[in-house]
């Protein structure tokens, strides 16, 4: 987090004593005594970007993005190289927090990224093609990772079924920090960034459901989610997307969940043999037609999608104990 020497001159022994101090305070939680310190640290040194920089971040971790946003401008006003800075990055995190969208393009182009448009665009920034990513929600608490689109270098669009325990819904869009912790590998061999998130930017109207189905095939399973998808909303089979990782497992490399399987993941720290958050896999030889899934679909609809799912297999399908849980 401390960069040292990006200036031209030698911070003093005063500066890097108060800095060190103030992150060790970040690190335990106390924002406002690590606040007092950097704010000193910048009275002592208000010429290096680095000081700064440093309460730029401070104020992003606090989510006071009017303060970050004038700190990152003071930052990038010292800087002495034209692209590539992280000062830049944290920038446009204020910017977009704030939906300040002329500043937010003017840092990811300052920073290094092609963004269509042209400075007097006063719309957020569009047409980036960033591909998928994965987002930890809640990542201090009961952290979830989950799938989504990126809309910009900052935003995600969140298009798995988050557990109830995140407080996330399908369909929102949360705001995310520049450094990923952690990346998931697909059996094709693709590699996807994990982002931590820092806020909700735009919540979702759209409730979560969790109902248990009956499904005696996998393609019983799959007509659900296609069914859902028609109707441009979601299902998720959670007894084969959910596991439960520790935070190193979490935070490394992992293959992405792709269903049940031969072999039990030795990174997998739930129970094996239950559907849902309890764990996801089974012995490896049986499908297990019980199946808890994750539905996003208005009040209005979700019984329909499910009667209309029952109804093209009576003999196959059955669902029942519907719960709105987030």
């Amino acid at each position: 987090m401390r960069i040292f020497g990006k200036g031209r001159h030698r911070p003093s022994a005063s500066w890097r004593q108060a800095t060190d101090r103030a992150f060790t305070l970040i690190g335990d939680g106390r924002y406002e005594d690590a606040g007092a310190l950097l704010t000193r640290a910048a009275d002592l040194e208000p010429w290096l970007s680095e000081s700064w920089f440093n309460l730029a971040l401070l104020h992003k971790f606090r989510h006071d993005w009017e303060q970050a946003r004038a700190a990152g401008l003071r930052a990038v006003a010292l800087l002495d190289r034209e692209t590539g800075a992280p000062d830049w990055w944290n920038v446009g995190i204020a910017a977009t927090a704030l939906q300040d969208w002329p500043l937010a393009r003017r840092a990811w182009q300052a920073y290094g990224l092609r963004v269509p448009g042209g400075a007097a665009d006063s719309g957020e920034p569009a047409g980036m093609h960033l591909g998928s990513a994965a987002v930890r929600l809640s990542p201090e608490g009961e952290a979830e990772v989950v799938w989504g689109r990126r809309l910009d270098p900052a935003r995600v669009e969140v298009l798995s079924i988050p557990l109830p325990s995140s407080g996330r819904r399908w369909g929102e869009v949360v705001l995310h920090d520049g450094v990923p912790h952690g990346e998931r590998t697909t059996a094709a061999g693709h590699t996807y960034p994990v982002f931590d998130e820092i806020e909700l930017w735009a919540p979702s109207p759209v409730p979560t459901w969790v109902v248990l189905l009956e499904a005696a095939t996998e393609e019983d399973r799959d007509a659900l989610e296609r069914l859902a998808a028609d109707a441009g909303f979601a299902a998720e089979d959670w007894s084969s997307s959910v596991r439960l990782l520790c935070r190193l497992c979490s935070e490394s490399r992992m293959p992405s969940d792709e269903g049940d399987g031969e072999h039990l993941d030795p990174h997998d720290h739930s129970e094996p043999g239950h559907p849902g958050p309890l764990g996801h896999r089974t012995d490896g030889q049986l499908w297990v037609p019980e199946r808890e899934c994750g539905l996003a679909a208005p009040a209005s609809l979700v019984r329909g999608l499910l009667d209309g799912w029952v109804a093209d297999s009576p003999d196959s399908r059955d669902w029942r104990d519907l719960e709105e849980v987030c």
